[in-house]
C-alpha cells in the first residue's frame, strides 16, 4: 500500500506545517504500519520526535496535528494512544475501492520504477571442466529471482554468467588431454563432462606433483593466450562441452543467463595495469604490481596489497574482475551492479571496489552491490555433502527433489483414491520438486545458511512451495467446482464484511510495498514471507466464510477475492522463479 502511505504522509506533513508553522514543512511524520492490528493499520510516531524541539509534551503536540488533519477520505478518525502515537485505521469502503481498482490492473496495483535502470545481475558462474555442483544453487536461484523482479520494475536488466574459462587450469587440462585423450582436443563430443571432470582431477594432481609436466601446462597456458590454432581450437571445444551441461540444469530450472567468461577481458587486462599505473596506484612488491589496500592487513598487521599482475607477468582474478567491472560501467552503460556471490568472498569485493574507486572509475550514479549468501548445510549441520563426502551434483540433486516429490504425490493419490496419468503425475512432480528447492533456498534470509532437507521443503503444510502451490491449485478448484471463469467476473464491487476478509484485503493491497522493498534491499525472503503469510490469511478467510454458497452480492465479492488471491500469488511465484499449477 505504498501509495496509501505516501497519500498520508503528505496529509499527515500539511498538518504538521498547518499546527506548528512553515518551518515544519518537510519533517518526517514517522508513519509506519502498525505494531498491532488492533490499534489500526498506520501509526505515526513524530509527536514523539518534537517534543523536545517543541518544548511541549508528545500528546499535546499529537493532538495539535490530529486537529489539522484530514484523512477522511481514507480513515476512520484518528486516534491517540499512550504518549502520542497517531493511529490511523483505514476505511472498509477505502479498502474495497482498492481492490476494484487493482482488480482491472495486470500489475496488481504494483507501480513500475519512477527512473528505470540499466541494471547488471552476475550470478551462477560456473567453471569450464567442472560440473555444477550445491555450490552453485544459492548464486544461480537467487540471482535469477532478483533479475525477475528488476526486470518486473521495469530495469533493463543484463543478466550475466561470468564463467571461469581462462587461466592456468587450461593450460593444465589441455597438456594432460594431448597425452591421454587427443581426441577430446580435435573433435566435438568425445568426453562426456562426467569424463572431462575425471581428467581434470587427474591433471590437477600430476600438475601439483610433476614439475616437467607444470612447465608443459604453463606452455600451454602462453600458446591459449596466443591464439595458437590448435590449443585455441581444443579450448572451444571444452567450453562448449562444459556449456551444453550448463544449460541442462539453467532449462531445468528455467533460468535465462548471458554467458561472458573471464575470457572476454582477456584483452582489457593489461590496460588495467597501465591505467592504475598511470594513476599512481601501483607498487612493486616482490616483483609483482599492487594496490595497497586500506582497512586490510595480513597476519604481521602489514598493509595488504591487492596483486593486479604476478611477477611473472600473468593476471589474476582481481584483474579481470577490475576489467569486467570498467567494461560494465563504460560499455555497458549500468547504473547498478549487482554480483551474487558466496559470503566468503566479501573481502575479494570490497578490496576491488575499493581499488577501483581510488582509481576515480565509478561515477556517483553508479552502484556497486555485493549480494552475499550462507552455506548450503546436510541434515547434520554440516557443509552438505554425497555419504561418500564428496560435493554434491546439482544435477543430482534437482533430479532427487523430483523424484521425492514423485514418490510423495503417489502416495498421496493411493490416499485419496484418485486415479491421474503418468504424464499428469510426471509433470506435478517436476514443478513441485524444482519449486520446492527454488523456495527453501529464497525463504530463508540469504545471508544466513540454512538445512536442506527434502523432506522438509516438500511438506504442504509448512513454509514451503508446494503450500502455497496447494492454495493456488485450491482457488482453481473452486473455480471449476462453480463453473466460474474468474476473467468474466468483470470489475464487480468487493464489499469486505468478516474480519477474515478484511484482513485478506489488507494484505492484498501490500504486494508493491513487498516488491519495492525487494528491489531495494535484494532480500527475496521478503517476498516469500508475504507470499506464505497471504497463504495462510486466505485458508483462514476460505474456511470461515462459504463462497460458492454465499447470496450474491457476496458470492461474487468473494470470488473476486479468490482471484484475486490466486493472480497476486501466480505473480509472486513468478518473480522467485516458481511455476503454479492449477490441478494438484
Amino acid at each position: 500500500m505504498n501509495a496509501t502511505q505516501e497519500k498520508l504522509k503528505v496529509q499527515l506533513e500539511q498538518a504538521l506545517i498547518a499546527a506548528f508553522g512553515a518551518d515544519f514543512a518537510g519533517v518526517d511524520p514517522i508513519l509506519v504500519s502498525a505494531s498491532n492490528p488492533k490499534f489500526g493499520d498506520y501509526q505515526a510516531n513524530v509527536a514523539l520526535s518534537l517534543s523536545k524541539k517543541l518544548g511541549k509534551q508528545p500528546r499535546a503536540i499529537a493532538d495539535a496535528i490530529v486537529e489539522k488533519l484530514d484523512v477522511s477520505e481514507i480513515c476512520e478518525p484518528p486516534e491517540i494512544a499512550g504518549p502520542g502515537f497517531i493511529n490511523l485505521k483505514l476505511k472498509t469502503a477505502y479498502l474495497e475501492a482498492q481492490l476494484n481498482t487493482i482488480q482491472a490492473d495486470s500489475r496488481l496495483g504494483v507501480p513500475p520504477a519512477k527512473t528505470p535502470k540499466r541494471e547488471i545481475v552476475d550470478f551462477s558462474s560456473p567453471n569450464i571442466a567442472k560440473e555444477m555442483h550445491v555450490g552453485h544453487l544459492r548464486s544461480t536461484i537467487i540471482g535469477d529471482s532478483i533479475a525477475r523482479i528488476l526486470e518486473f520494475q521495469g530495469h533493463d536488466v543484463l543478466r550475466l554468467n561470468h564463467v571461469g574459462d581462462w587461466g592456468t587450469q587450461f593450460g593444465m587440462l589441455i597438456a594432460y588431454l594431448r597425452e591421454v585423450y587427443p581426441d577430446a582436443l580435435t573433435t566435438a563430443n568425445a568426453l562426456d563432462i562426467g569424463d572431462l571432470v575425471s581428467f581434470y582431477r587427474k591433471a590437477k594432481q600430476r600438475f601439483d606433483t610433476d614439475t616437467a609436466f607444470q612447465e608443459t601446462a604453463r606452455q600451454e597456458v602462453v600458446r591459449l593466450q596466443a591464439g595458437a590454432e590448435d590449443t585455441l581450437h581444443a579450448w572451444k571445444l571444452l567450453c562448449e562441452q562444459s556449456r551444453r551441461e550448463f544449460q541442462v540444469i539453467y532449462e531445468l530450472l528455467d533460468i535465462k543467463l548471458t554467458e561472458r567468461g573471464e575470457s572476454f577481458y582477456n584483452p582489457l587486462l593489461s590496460g588495467v595495469v597501465e591505467d592504475l599505473e598511470k594513476s599512481g596506484l601501483l607498487v612493486e612488491n616482490q616483483g609483482a604490481k599492487c594496490v595497497f589496500l586500506d582497512g586490510f592487513t595480513n597476519r604481521e598487521g602489514e598493509p595488504l596489497p591487492l596483486i593486479v599482475q604476478k611477477s611473472d607477468g600473468g593476471y589474476n582474478y582481481a584483474t579481470t574482475d577490475l576489467a569486467s567491472l570498467r567494461y560494465r560501467i563504460q560499455q555497458d552503460e549500468a547504473k547498478r551492479i549487482i554480483y551474487v556471490t558466496d559470503a566468503g568472498q566479501g573481502n575479494h569485493f570490497a578490496q576491488f571496489f575499493q581499488v577501483a574507486r581510488k582509481a576515480d572509475w565509478i561515477p556517483d550514479d553508479v552502484e556497486l552491490v555485493h549480494v552475499p549468501f550462507g552455506l548450503v548445510l546436510g541434515e547434520d549441520g554440516k557443509k552438505f555433502k554425497t555419504r561418500s563426502g564428496d560435493t554434491v551434483r546439482l544435477r543430482d540433486l534437482l533430479d532427487e527433489a523430483v523424484s521425492h516429490a514423485h514418490a510423495d504425490l503417489k502416495t498421496r493419490l493411493q490416499k485419496e483414491e484418485r486415479q491421474e496419468t503418468e504424464e499428469f503425475i510426471n509433470e506435478v512432480a517436476r514443478v513441485v520438486g524444482i519449486s520446492a528447492v527454488k523456495y527453501a533456498d529464497l525463504s530463508q534470509n540469504r545471508t544466513s545458511n540454512y538445512i536442506f532437507s527434502y523432506d522438509k521443503m516438500l511438506d504442504l503444510k509448512g513454509n514451503t512451495a508446494p503450500y502455497m502451490l496447494y492454495v493456488y491449485a485450491r482457488i482453481h478448484g473452486i473455480s471449476r467446482k462453480g463453473d466460474i471463469n474468474f476473467k468474466e467476473l468483470g470489475n464487480n464491487a468487493v464489499l469486505l464484511q468478516h474480519e477474515t476478509e478484511l484482513a485478506l484485503a489488507k494484505y492484498l493491497l501490500q504486494l508493491d510495498e513487498v516488491i519495492s522493498s525487494v528491489e531495494q534491499d535484494l532480500l527475496p525472503n521478503r517476498l516469500c514471507e508475504y507470499l506464505f503469510e497471504l497463504s495462510q490469511k486466505f485458508n483462514q478467510f476460505y474456511d470461515r466464510c462459504p463462497i460458492l454458497q454465499a447470496e450474491e452480492p457476496q458470492r461474487t465479492s468473494r470470488l473476486v477475492l479468490c482471484d484475486l488471491t490466486a493472480r497476486t500469488l501466480k505473480l509472486g511465484l513468478s518473480l522467485l522463479g516458481i511455476q503454479v499449477l492449477e490441478r494438484m
